[in-house]
């Protein structure tokens, strides 16, 4: 019987807890013999603070996504995956994180989830709105509790 797991997509948000879910996701696929990718998504959303540009936005997105690669190559080296593709893509998580899986042919998808509480409860997260449109099972690991 092969294994259930191949191909992993680790999405990752890049905060203090994307080390930790990482660590959890490589152990997982070094026991799955399984390859994993790595994504993370830049939400562009263009701010003009008083109807004044103080950038053009395209220069502004290029800027977070050459830092965001900066940042996602260096998590990927700290656990150990320096040969793994590295995904920077911008637009809406949801639809960027389907996308890709779809793209690599990924058969996992491993992202966070951070306990909720009070009125955050009752909208609609990242988690749950992948898991619904993901072409593959899906993941959720648990983030400090906060």
């Amino acid at each position: 019987m092969s294994a259930p797991y191949r191909r992993i997509l680790l999405v990752v948000d890049l905060s203090e807890e994307s080390l930790g879910v990482g660590r959890r996701a490589q152990a997982l696929a070094a026991a799955l013999n399984a390859s994993m990718e790595l994504l993370h998504v830049v939400e562009f959303v263009p701010v003009e603070p008083m109807g004044e540009t103080l950038m053009p936005p395209v220069q502004i997105e290029e800027e977070l996504l050459a830092r965001a690669r900066q940042r996602l190559t260096a998590l990927a080296g700290t656990l150990g995956l320096t040969g793994a593709t590295c995904h920077v893509e911008s637009g809406t998580v949801k639809a960027e994180i389907v996308r890709v899986a779809r793209e690599i042919g990924a058969d996992l998808i491993i992202l966070s989830s951070r306990e909720r509480h009070g009125l955050s409860v009752l909208l609609n997260f990242t988690e749950d709105r992948v898991l619904h449109a993901a072409p593959c099972d899906v993941l959720a690991m648990r983030t400090g509790r906060t």
